[in-house]
């Protein structure tokens, strides 16, 4: 991509009502803008951003067995009297009518929805264990929606719920999410830890938040020191091992941690000094097994293997998109800006042209731009004409992990320099070998 042909609006100043690092950042940055409190529209790179961490959501959803669909946004009022959730939500629940003055709501969450649909096509126990998810807009009605799209009306959501003929298999279930979500936050760079959490107006009986530590966070947690250098589960983890993902899962809840809500002040005390770990945190993704919250009062039942009909066991899990992306943020910045992961960033390489017009910088930028895109490089070419300072602070606001610098003076000497945005470590290397260089595996 050519920025001469892109939209990216960045901002010169910092906007004033931003109060925390990755609201500044992702409207500096030209990822978001606001068209009214709590709803942001998502501009070019900030899309490309949320759609890699979609996609890193979707790969390991489908690897532990979940199966993805897409339901609406707009939901009946009726399913939520079913479930009796409907007058308990809040005002939270934007709550409207159609024109046939049919009460319904735009939905926070799908457990009644999916519910609903579970039990207009499954009949047997033999279609279990069965787990669908969907990524989908949602929104909730914050009484004071703040910081960005950390804390937004509108927002997008995977939600995956879990269907079992017993508490048994629920409890499969719910470890297989467990796992898939260790994965899902370690591709994205990210170390989560999984924290035992309340479960709020969602309800059941087991909780995890899985917290990212952060400077910026929300909220203090508390937890083992051991957790932040624990092996991630392997690709090739067998979720349909359930001794072996039981092992992982009681691995990762063999030691303290837990949400300000949730916190045991002795238990904590009782660790080694060393050992301790009091910081901020930030909430990437929240699991709950809730058994026959919904399944009970809305009918979801089952012919079990002994002819008896058996209401199922339920559980839901949600990971936010759009919010992890300002949480990555504020977890992964520096002075200059954004420092993307390498594989959620919004473009592989910024190429940077030192002097465009030069007809030499010109040729040589052409054609790495055309030989590093033929090796599937994802490149972002400035070939504006602009002065270097300027394509630095670009380059390094919005965070694109490698940067190419190509000026007349060290394409004389047929060098060219590359910078490692989250290190700011340079090397000076013929042009001739970026592209083996870009492409070399880590």
């Amino acid at each position: 991509m050519r920025l001469s042909r892109y939209f990216l609006p960045i901002l010169r100043e910092t906007p004033k009502e931003a109060e925390i690092v990755s609201h500044r950042l992702m409207l500096r940055a030209g990822m978001i803008r606001q068209e009214a409190a709590g709803l942001y529209a998502w501009l070019p790179l900030g899309l490309r951003v949320l759609n890699k961490i979609n996609a890193i959501i979707r790969e390991e959803q489908n690897r532990s067995g979940a199966i993805e669909l897409l339901m609406p946004t707009i939901q009946s009022a009726d399913l939520w009297r079913e479930s009796g959730r409907y007058d308990a939500y809040g005002k939270e629940m934007l709550r409207i009518q159609d024109r046939h003055d049919r009460e319904m709501l735009f939905g926070p969450t799908n457990e009644e929805m999916i519910t609903e649909i579970f039990r207009g096509y499954v009949r047997s126990y033999k279609d279990l264990p069965l787990n669908l998810y969907h990524i989908q807009w949602k929104f909730r009605d914050e009484v004071r929606p703040r910081f960005g799209v950390m804390r937004s009306r509108e927002f997008l959501m995977k939600d995956a719920y879990s269907f079992d003929i017993d508490q048994a298999g629920a409890r499969h279930s719910y470890n297989k999410m467990f796992v898939a979500y260790l994965r899902t936050f370690a591709r994205m760079g990210l170390k989560a830890i999984p924290m035992k959490a309340d479960t709020g107006p969602i309800g059941g009986d087991l909780s995890h938040e899985f917290i990212i530590l952060a400077s910026t966070g929300e909220s203090e947690v508390f937890c083992h020191k051991d957790y932040l250098d624990f092996d991630i589960p392997a690709v090739n983890t067998d979720f349909d091992n359930i001794s072996a993902l039981q092992g992982i899962v009681d691995k990762w809840t063999s030691l303290y941690a837990a949400t300000s809500e949730m916190h045991d002040a002795s238990a904590f005390e009782g660790l080694p000094s060393e050992k301790k770990v009091s910081a901020r945190g930030i909430e990437v993704g929240h699991i709950f097994y809730f058994g026959t919250k919904y399944s009970k009062p809305m009918g979801a039942k089952v012919m079990g293997p002994d002819g008896q009909e058996h209401e199922v066991h339920m559980g839901s899990y949600g990971i936010g998109p759009s919010r992890l992306i300002a949480a990555i943020i504020e977890a992964s910045h520096d002075e200059n800006g954004i420092v993307w992961p390498d594989a959620i960033a919004p473009f592989d390489v910024a190429l940077l042209n030192l002097k465009a017009g030069d007809a030499a910088t010109d040729e040589a930028c052409e054609k790495l731009y055309r030989e590093l895109g033929a090796a599937g490089v994802d490149v972002f070419y400035d070939d504006r004409d602009e002065r270097p300072g300027a394509k630095f602070a670009t380059a390094d606001l919005i965070g694109i992990p490698w940067q190419v610098i190509i000026g007349p003076k060290s394409l004389a000497e047929g060098n060219v320099e590359l910078k490692r945005r989250a290190t700011g470590e340079k090397e000076v290397l013929p042009l001739a070998d970026v592209v083996a260089r870009l492409t070399r595996k880590a």
